[in-house]
């Protein structure tokens, strides 16, 4: 059995939970979110705490146990606080821009790369080389960061790229110049 998933999960003042036969919602003052239980997994509301437990006779479910107690937690943290990544552009003439639901991204190649902002995720460039990512969603906030990350990894050599807020890039060495005879 699971030792997270045995935690209770404290339910702040301002959040409002349902738990239906196969779902569970949230409602906070950053929005609403769902998800879909799984059979054999048990989520009950006491006291001001949500309590994650299997269902007798499915031992198969335990290894789902501690993950969708975390699943819970996150849609609570995410309509109280919500959940934010940001990403730094390194390289010359680098930078972007929101338009509309788009956000435009030029970072070396012959045309702008432009990626759509889903539903649900805010996106604030500053400096045009700062990209701020937020939202209420854990996954779908970390999702985009990824696919935003993706268009331009940092490279290994000068280090030129999209990279998250702290990451470290091993730079590795160049190519030796010829050995004088």
């Amino acid at each position: 059995m699971s030792r997270k998933g045995k935690l209770p999960i404290p339910v702040p003042k301002g959040v409002e939970v349902k738990i239906a036969a196969k779902e569970i919602s949230v409602k906070g003052p950053k929005g609403s979110l769902k998800h879909e239980l799984i059979p054999g997994i048990a989520v009950a509301h006491k006291d001001n705490e949500i309590l994650v437990s299997l269902e007798e006779g499915h031992k198969e479910e335990g290894n789902y146990h501690g993950l969708y107690r975390s699943i819970i937690q996150n849609l609570i943290l995410g309509v109280t606080t919500g959940f934010e990544r940001t990403l730094e552009m390194i390289g010359v003439g680098y930078r972007a821009s929101v338009q509309g639901h788009e956000i435009d991204l030029q970072v070396g190649f012959s045309h702008p790369t432009r990626l759509r902002i889903p539903d649900g995720v805010h996106v604030k460039v500053d400096k045009n080389t700062t990209i701020t990512i937020n939202g209420s969603d854990k996954q779908m906030v970390g999702q985009f960061a990824a696919s935003v990350r993706a268009v331009k990894p940092p490279e290994p050599y000068q280090g030129k790229g999209i990279r998250y807020v702290g990451e470290y890039v091993r730079k590795k060495a160049g190519k030796a110049a010829a050995a004088k005879k």
